[in-house]
């Protein structure tokens, strides 16, 4: 079951399971879409089956703006909305968990090495789903340049047919990053990651944080 949140600075839908075990994963969007992207959804259902509660977060950009993608001038805003959910969540879960597909992930990602020396912050891994490394067809225009201060461990799944890096591409990319990771490729996927994918990205997510 879930419930729509609606607060000042904070907007989604909150899962909270029967038998919680403790664990809680905020989880956002991508550039195009909004806190019921299916994607979204289905892993909030699957994580839900496993115990933990997930709050699906609308990004700032996104809770300003029905449609339209986010403007580089908004990402900081759209950060410190991602520490407002983590916050909102903090109370209800005794671990803490943050995760984002495309650029909700690269924004979390970018979040965590802000934070690399501020142990209170309490987020102990990400979920990273098809992490924008470049834009198509523009391999030159890495967005890496906060991979070096990535010591929250994180897990990154990319289908190998995305168009924003290849399987190599993303490779490479994670050795600039110090903190422990694992990249998960997903054959045939593209950017978008199928909803059905959720069950194999929770239970893969469970043994990384175990």
């Amino acid at each position: 079951m879930s419930r729509a949140i609606s607060e000042e600075g904070v907007r989604g839908f909150l899962h909270e399971p029967v038998a919680g075990s403790g664990h809680g994963l905020v989880l956002t969007h991508g550039a195009g879409a909004n806190s019921e992207a299916p994607l979204l959804v289905a892993l909030a259902k699957a994580f839900g089956e496993r115990g933990w509660i997930v709050f699906r977060y609308d990004l700032p950009f996104r809770q300003m703006r029905p449609k339209g993608p986010p403007f580089p001038a908004q990402a900081a805003a759209d950060r410190e909305g991602l520490d407002t959910a983590i916050d909102f969540l903090r109370p209800l879960a005794q671990r803490l968990f943050l995760g984002g597909h495309s650029y909700g992930g690269r924004q979390a990602s970018m979040l965590a090495a802000e934070h690399k020396k501020r142990e209170a912050w309490g987020v102990e891994a990400l979920l990273l789903l098809s992490y924008p490394l470049h834009p198509p067809a523009k391999p030159d225009q890495l967005r890496t340049a906060h991979f070096p201060a990535l010591w929250t461990p994180s897990l990154f799944f990319h289908g190998t047919k995305d168009g924003f890096g290849t399987p190599e591409e993303m490779e490479t990319a994670l050795k600039a990053v110090p903190g422990r990771h694992e990249l998960h490729l997903m054959k045939g996927e593209g950017h978008g990651l199928a909803a059905k994918q959720a069950e194999k990205v929770a239970d893969a997510f469970l043994e990384f944080v175990a």
